[in-house]
C-alpha cells in the first residue's frame, strides 16, 4: 500500500519533514517514490504541490493522519485566497 507521509530530515534536535510518498512497509527515512513538498515545524512554513497530492489520492494512495491535517491547512490557506 501506498503512503503519503512525513520523512525527517534537518539537523540533529531540529527536525524538518519532506511529505512524501512511500511504501507503507519502507522505513521512516527510506527511499522515497515521490516529493510532494516540506514542513518545517519550527517556524510553521509548508510547503505543498497539492494538485499531484489529489492525483496520487485518486489514484489509491493512503495518508497519515499528520500528513492529512497539513493538506486541510493547505486548502483552507487556497480557499481564503480565492
Amino acid at each position: 500500500m501506498l503512503k503519503i507521509r512525513l520523512k525527517r530530515c534537518g539537523r540533529k534536535k531540529y527536525p524538518v519533514y519532506r511529505i512524501v510518498l512511500m511504501n507503507s512497509m519502507s522505513k521512516r527515512d527510506g527511499r522515497a517514490i515521490e516529493e510532494f513538498g516540506f514542513y518545517n515545524p519550527h517556524n510553521k512554513e509548508l510547503r505543498l504541490n497539492i494538485n499531484r497530492v489529489e492525483n496520487r489520492l485518486k489514484q489509491g494512495a493512503k495518508t497519515t493522519i499528520t500528513v492529512q491535517g497539513l493538506i486541510k491547512r493547505v486548502q483552507s490557506i487556497s480557499d481564503k485566497t480565492n
